[in-house]
């Protein structure tokens, strides 16, 4: 199977980021402008915090009744993921999610932050590959 680093080569090379600084209504505005749920939180120094979903927003901030034009990033953010590491495969990464229920995961080489991995990419690198084992077995077919 693949390395993930396939699926972060596939990515935009920019990251969806945001600074724990910022407030939860802001970042929510910046969800919607980039059409993602979920941002990056990223110190000055571009060192990887954690990640702000919009479930964390829905289960941490409104469910506390916090003012998400009160409440900053770093309070609600989530740090506790699990990670992924450049060498390891898709199917390692699908595992480690399923097994502690989560959508997204960051992915490091060594200490150094190298992106994210989604359900949502993990469900387009199955359909890139399915869609390359059928058409080697159509051209074995034909010959």
């Amino acid at each position: 199977m693949e390395k993930v680093t396939i699926i972060l080569e596939r990515k935009q090379p920019h990251f969806k980021a945001v600074s724990p600084l910022c407030t939860v209504s802001n970042a929510l505005s910046r969800m919607n402008c980039e059409n993602t749920d979920y941002l990056i939180v990223m110190d000055e120094d571009e060192n990887f915090l954690g990640i702000i979903t919009e479930h964390e927003i829905a289960s941490k901030s409104l469910s506390a009744k916090m003012p998400a034009w009160q409440t900053m990033v770093k309070q609600i953010m989530n740090t506790h993921l699990p990670v992924a590491f450049t060498e390891d495969t898709v199917d390692d990464c699908m595992r480690r999610m399923q097994q502690h229920h989560v959508k997204i995961m960051p992915v490091f080489e060594g200490h150094t932050f190298k992106g994210v991995v989604t359900s949502e990419d993990i469900l387009h690198e199955a359909v890139w590959h399915r869609n390359e084992i059928f058409d080697r077995e159509k051209e074995m077919v034909r010959h």
